[in-house]
Order: C-alpha cells, then structure tokens, then sequence
C-alpha cells in the first residue's frame, strides 16, 4: 500500500493493518465504506476518496454492487528467474483461448450489476489520459467480464491472467504502442462486447472479444495470424 498522506491517511493505515493482522491477499474482500468509516470514526466520503485513491494506483479493484477486492500483484509469487515470466506472445494465446469463450456464460450469468460495472469501467477507460491509467482501466473491465460469469474457477484464472500483465515487459509493450487512436479503436470494440452481453448475445459477444484480442495481439506483436 502506499505511503498514507493527507485527510485519508487514517484510512490507508487501517486498511495497512487489516491487511497484515487478517493476512489478506489478492482478491480477498475488504470491509465496506460504511464499515471501514465505524471502525476509524470518520465519514464515508472520507473512505470512499482513499479507496478511489487506492483504485487509481492500482491497489484495489472495486465494483459496483460487490464491493473492494485487493488487486493481484506482481509482488505474490513473483519468479525469481526472467525466463519462467511469461512472454508477451504466451500472455496473448493464453488470452485468445480463455477470454472469448467465457462470455457466453457471463451473458447467462450477468446481472444489472454486473453490466453496470462493466459500463463504469468502459467509462473510466475512455477518460484514460495516461497510457497507465488506460492500461488499469482495460484490466477492471476485463476482469469484470470474468466476474459476471460467478464461476470462481474462471474468476481465479482472470487474476493468473492479469497479474502475468503486471510484468515490466508487458507494460513497456503496452506504453510503446499506446496513442490516442489506439485507446479510442480499443474502447469502441470494448464497447461492442459490453452491448453484446447486455444484449444477451453470446455468439455476438464472443466474436468481438476474439476481434478485439487480435487487434490488441497485432498491435503489440504484430502477429496478423
């Protein structure tokens, strides 16, 4: 976690400590808003700006109608030798395999709120003004479509996926290629599958998300295949 600086620091310390004294990890579940703000006796307003601050850094992911889980990372498992990482090229099959064919049981599985989510983090990704805080927001929506398929299996693989995104290489490919253009084709086809799974259209879903993973994979490897 971060240094705790200014209004919130009471916040960020006690969440420091729950962690520790809980040995919470990725994706593990904090305390809600209203119970973080009884247990340090300030306002939620005061809670929910350090948590938003958290989510800007990565710390935390939060949605919508379930609450704040600690993000994956890279820090838990880390590899002690460069060439077990995954390759950018390894991350993207292994990308093109899983991602496509959950959503259609995200579209059976998804409720209001999982769309809601999903659209806040299409939201936050089309605001992007860095190619970090693009690169964060792309992963909250990626992982919420796994989230909506309520399959714990597919949920703990989505984490595998995203903490393998985490790695120097991954994000020095991602900052290269990054460009306004790029985030605009990129948020419209993330669009195309959040409609599809509140369309309920499976086969529609699933196409779009193959489309988009083979934009992605051309853009960062440019592998047209």
């Amino acid at each position: 976690m971060p240094e705790p600086v200014g209004l919130g620091a009471s916040v960020l310390q006690h969440v420091d400590a729950l962690i520790a004294e809980e040995g919470l990890g990725p994706g593990d579940k904090l305390p809600t808003e209203r119970e973080l703000a009884a247990a340090i006796g300030v306002s939620r307003g005061v809670v929910r700006s350090a948590l938003n601050g958290l989510e800007s850094q990565g710390a935390v992911i939060r949605h919508v109608g379930r609450g704040t889980f600690l993000a994956p990372s890279a820090s838990v498992g880390v590899r002690t030798e460069s060439e077990n990482q995954p390759s950018p090229a390894e991350i993207m099959s292994s990308r093109l395999t899983l991602e496509p064919e959950l959503l259609p049981l995200a579209v059976a599985a998804a409720t209001q709120a999982d769309i809601a989510e999903m659209r806040r983090c299409l939201q936050g990704g089309e605001k992007a003004n860095s190619s970090e805080e693009f690169e964060h927001w792309d992963t909250a929506l990626h992982h919420s479509f796994a989230l909506a398929t309520h399959n714990m299996v597919l949920i703990r693989v989505s984490e595998l996926l995203i903490d393998s995104r985490r790695q120097p290489v991954w994000g020095g490919l991602k900052k290269r290629t990054f460009r306004l253009a790029l985030q605009r084709e990129y948020c419209t086809e993330h669009g195309e599958i959040v409609d599809a799974i509140a369309d309920r259209d499976p086969d529609a879903a699933r196409a779009a998300m193959r489309a988009h993973l083979r934009h992605v994979r051309n853009t960062l490897l440019g592998d047209q295949t």
